[in-house]
């Protein structure tokens, strides 16, 4: 799409409602010199206002829109009126990976390995741009028509080289030293990916529990089990049990999961994957 000064609403073709968030709408959208398809997110400023999130979508956007990367969603433009902050947004036309995971319960691991590399090549990106995720999970993550993963929500994104304090993100991928309110790194990314990569091939986190508590202290604990079905490869739970660490300085780096057996074994190097 190209970039232009000033960008007005006048300006796109209004499409079907695609989706809804804390504070506003998804549509799809034609922009109306190219004919370029995207996603058009209406953010409405009386909810901004209601939860005090000018700083905190100020940021979003900052971050997203200074990265570029196959697997991170491009967001292209934005521009306001009296009322509504609109975000021009690469259309993933296939949706959100979570929908994906729960129609299907969990993926093969030929599915799982692309996706986990593909997250991994986005993570190390953003890292290298000091940009930390916070809140990577399958709700966060898109697919487009060609079935390759975006990274799609950077609202609990920081860019920093200090360490950070904040807890933030949800609650079954949060890395223990959040759950005990310590500082952490862009490492609370590493953990997060071994927490998708289980959920990826078993359906649901590690560390579910009845109810808040028990989650935490199981995260706490790194009470990792492996259930007996689906049968699930020793290479797989070994890159699992290598992110999986207590000690973030110790979890195994994004360049090295790329290298891993099971990711160079399983994964399409294409980073699209319709089994």
């Amino acid at each position: 799409m190209a970039a232009k000064e000033e960008w007005s609403i006048s300006d796109f073709e209004i499409g079907k409602f695609i989706g809804e968030g804390k504070f506003g709408k998804v549509y799809l959208a034609r922009e109306k010199q190219s004919g370029y398809v995207v996603a058009l997110k209406v953010i409405f400023k009386a909810k901004l206002e209601k939860y005090r999130s000018h700083a905190h979508l100020r940021r979003e956007i900052e971050i997203q829109h200074g990265l570029n990367h196959p697997n991170v969603l491009r967001l292209f433009a934005w521009f306001h009126d009296e009322t509504r902050v609109f975000l021009v947004l690469e259309y993933a036309a296939r949706g959100e990976l979570y929908k994906l995971l729960k129609s299907l319960h969990h993926f093969s691991e030929k599915r799982a390995a692309t996706y986990v590399s593909s997250l991994a090549g986005a993570l190390a990106y953003c890292h290298e741009k000091h940009v930390i995720h916070r809140d990577i999970k399958p709700e966060n993550l898109l697919l487009d028509i060609e079935g390759r993963l975006k990274i799609a929500d950077f609202g609990w994104a920081v860019q920093s080289n200090a360490k950070r304090h904040t807890m933030c993100g949800t609650i079954d991928y949060l890395a223990p030293e959040m759950v005990e309110k310590k500082e952490h790194d862009h490492a609370v990314d590493n953990w997060t990916l071994g927490i998708l990569c289980y959920e990826f091939l078993y359906g649901v986190p590690p560390f579910e529990a009845e109810d808040e508590y028990g989650t935490f202290r199981r995260i706490m604990k790194v009470d990792l089990k492996f259930p007996s079905s689906p049968a699930v490869s020793v290479e797989a739970k070994d890159l699992i049990c290598k992110l999986l660490v207590k000690d973030s300085s110790k979890r195994l780096s994004l360049q090295k999961i790329l290298k891993h057996p099971w990711i160079v074994t399983h994964a399409d190097p294409s980073g699209s994957c319709c089994d």
